[in-house]
């Protein structure tokens, strides 16, 4: 979990952030209602409603942030922290409403067309808007990326999205005052479905993340690579980080070790290894499993030699560990990762018949893992 004072300052920097995305949103839809309802154009209207969801979605992730920002209790122990998912599906949904409600009162434009009467003002705002949203945009995606917000990414795409919207209303507003050709009823479509495909994207998104996703192959490399940093650590994998909230991951990993370690040197190389994780990633490994070496056996180092270079001779074998031999009892034990566009069953199959005709007078025990992590 991360430390109490970094979560309040990341919460401050979001709060403070999205609170400069709703007073200038606010404003710009004040501006563009305005001009809108003067001009008789519907695309600075719809662009005037998205400006609102803006500042509704900031809104919304101020909210959700300080809720995500709850003490853990006895109901939640770890924390609020996926607050900030759910708060993000309604942003999404928000979004997705203004773009369907902004496209029927387009298409209502396109059937009973009305004339709009563009002045310098009108002018004046869509540039000073341009200006605004591109800033913002910029603004919205450097914070959001240095305190791993995905609410104000999302925002800063959105923005720099509108600059490109405003920027489309502002040449059917110059092509109507210089030629007297109206399109604007069209381009409050055009913008419209981009707001819609935005949305759509967004819960597309969000329910992502709230499913469960792979973890970025930056940090699982980087946590497997400090794991295995320790001397007494031949290979770190199974690495499973379960997310409760941004950045906040609670999660166990496996660990080859020597079968010559005492348990009470397990139990420090564990301890060892579950505070440098905390301290560098802010990761918590609650559940570290050892997997034990051969060192002593020639005859075990041989089966092993010749099962891994059978096992990895075929395409859809990411990995192959844990190898393990009981010989008083003749069983052989291994885990094999396997590519997921692969017909994973059928390898299975395959490995396990060609590696019992090796050795059959071995019972052979292979654990299929799940890809979790690169």
């Amino acid at each position: 979990m991360r430390v109490m004072s970094e979560q309040k300052a990341r919460e401050q920097i979001i709060i403070r952030t999205s609170a400069i995305g709703i007073a200038a949103n606010v404003l710009l839809a004040g501006f563009k209602f305005t001009v809108g309802t003067m001009s008789n154009s519907i695309a600075i209207m719809n662009d005037a409603v998205n400006n609102l969801s803006d500042a509704l979605s900031s809104v919304i992730t101020i909210i959700g942030t300080r809720l995500a920002g709850k003490k853990p209790d006895k109901k939640h122990p770890m924390g609020y922290g996926r607050v900030e998912y759910l708060s993000a599906l309604i942003i999404s949904v928000i979004v997705l409403y203004a773009g369907v409600s902004s496209l029927a009162d387009s298409v209502k434009k396109i059937i009973h067309p009305e004339i709009a009467s563009y002045a310098s003002v009108t002018f004046v705002i869509l540039i000073a808007a341009i200006i605004v949203k591109f800033l913002l945009g910029r603004y919205f995606t450097r914070v959001g990326k240095q305190v791993s917000s995905g609410s104000l990414e999302a925002s800063g795409s959105d923005a720099s999205n509108d600059a490109i919207i405003s920027i489309s209303v502002l040449a059917s507003a110059l092509l109507y005052r210089f030629t007297s050709i109206s399109i604007e009823a069209w381009v409050g479509a055009v913008i419209a479905v981009m707001i819609i495909k935005s949305g759509i994207g967004l819960v597309q998104s969000t329910l992502s993340t709230i499913l469960g996703e792979r973890i970025s192959p930056e940090l699982s490399k980087s946590i497997k690579a400090a794991v295995a940093s320790f001397p007494e650590v031949s290979g770190a994998y199974d690495l499973i980080l379960n997310s409760y909230g941004p950045d906040q991951y609670v999660g166990s990993v496996h660990i080859e070790i020597p079968d010559t370690m005492t348990a009470g040197q397990i139990d420090d190389l564990e301890r060892e290894i579950a505070a440098k994780i905390y301290h560098e990633f802010h990761v918590a490994l609650t559940g570290i499993s050892i997997y034990s070496i051969s060192t002593a056996d020639d005859h075990i180092k041989e089966i092993r030699s010749k099962i891994t270079e059978k096992v990895m001779n075929h395409e859809g074998v990411l990995q192959m560990h844990g190898f393990h031999v009981e010989e008083d009892t003749k069983q052989i034990f291994f885990d094999v990762v396997l590519d997921f566009s692969y017909d994973r069953k059928a390898l299975y199959q395959t490995i396990l018949n060609e590696v019992q005709t090796l050795y059959p007078d071995y019972t052979i025990h292979i654990q299929m893992d799940v890809d979790v992590s690169d």
